[in-house]
This record gives structure tokens, sequence and C-alpha cells, in this order.
């Protein structure tokens, strides 16, 4: 499904953010992303979703080079993938209903879509309860089970969670990682990127470790080692 093909990204000649990186994910797969700060593991979910192009080396979603999509095509490229942010990224004006809807709004889809998916998002995320919430009345970890129900409600192949933990406590922690668990259940491939020892090691699924820009570690039922 993704595959990463010697991949390195300089910057100004000297900063290196990803030096020959070669992997790839199978569809439905768990992935988790580990290393400490700048490891490279945002400079490669950016190549990704194609916010940035490598200094040499391919990516490919399926058989698509992703760095040769027309500009005027990135759009629809990326309706195939789902991301979900440490800092959430809800708009403060909008309900927890609105924020999901504006997501499918914004793909143009129609009003019948929405108002049958976002009810069933909001459920998958466990939130019937809150959609009309705004965002200053939910907890931390509401937060980002409503950023993960937009991620997932124009139902992406490929979903982006890049540190969803980072600052949420331990129980909100948990109910964010069951929910992504849930979903790759379900049949979406999830990547995902974290810091956090204890998440990794009660998901028991494939750990990739990187380090100065390099793929240190592959393990297929990995433990957070480093």
């Amino acid at each position: 499904m993704i595959y990463f093909e010697n991949v390195s990204k300089h910057y100004n000649g000297n900063s290196v953010a990803l030096e020959d990186v070669t992997f790839q994910v199978d569809p439905k797969e768990f992935v988790s992303i580990v290393g400490h700060s700048g490891a490279g593991k945002t400079s490669l979910l950016r190549m990704l979703i194609a916010e940035d192009r490598p200094s040499a080396g391919q990516v490919f979603f399926e058989s698509l080079d992703i760095h040769k999509i027309p500009r005027a095509k990135l759009p629809k490229y990326r309706r195939k993938i789902g991301t979900v942010f440490q800092d959430f990224k809800l708009l403060p004006h909008l309900t927890a209903y609105e924020n999901i809807a504006f997501a499918m709004e914004a793909n143009g889809r129609a009003d019948s879509e929405i108002a049958e998916n976002v009810p069933q998002a909001l459920n998958l995320v466990d939130l019937d309860n809150k959609a009309w919430n705004f965002p200053h009345e939910l907890s931390g970890g509401e937060k980002q089970r409503v950023a993960i129900a937009r991620a997932i409600v124009n139902q992406p192949d490929i979903i982006i969670a890049d540190e969803p933990t980072g600052n949420l406590d331990p129980i909100a922690t948990y109910e964010v990682v069951q929910i992504l668990r849930k979903i790759n259940d379900l049949g979406t491939t999830v990547i995902m990127t974290t810091h956090n020892k204890g998440v990794i090691d009660e998901l028991g699924r494939r750990v990739i470790t990187m380090d100065e820009g390099r793929i240190v570690r592959d393990d297929q039922e990995g433990k957070y080692v480093l």
C-alpha cells in the first residue's frame, strides 16, 4: 500500500531529516513510529501527505508516485488520508458535530451523507452525548476523539496520527489508543508517531524506530526500545 524507497531529505545541504529510508506498510496494518525528537518521524509523515518532497528516493501510495502528482490533483489524493494532530486543530466556533461535518463539506459531500455519516463517526468515538458541545466545553481526550471522528468521517484508506496522545492524561491516552485500534480492526490502515512507551508496549503491534533520520529497528510485534 505504502512504500518508501531509499528516501532522503536534506535541508540547506547539511541538515539531515531523513537518510536512505526504505520500508513498506501493508493494507490494514497498525504501525507505530518512534524515536527521539528530531529523529525524522514528522518528516516521514510530511512526505506521505506530500507536504514535503524528498531530496532523493521515491514514496509510493499503491502504484502512485506521490511526488509526481500534479498540484491540482493533490487534494484528491489527500482525501485518501485522515490526519490527527497532537493539538487537535478543532475550529473553536463550531460544535463537535459541526467540526466533523465541516470535513465532509470541504470534500463536497451531500447534506444527506453528512446527516448519516457524522452521527456514525461520533458513535464510533463514543461521543454521541457531546455532539453539540463546543471545543472549550470538552476535555482534552474528548477533543482528540472529535479530531479522530473528523479524520475518519470521509472514510479514508489511511489514518495518520502524529503524537495523538502527547497532550493527554493516562486515562484519555488509553481511550484514544483503543479507538485507533478499533478503527484499525475495522480495516483502516493506521500510522502513528509517539513518544509514549506505555502506548507502544500495550499495543504490541509493528514498531519502526528512527534515529537521526534513519530506520534502526523494524519489529513486527514491537516494544519501545531506544
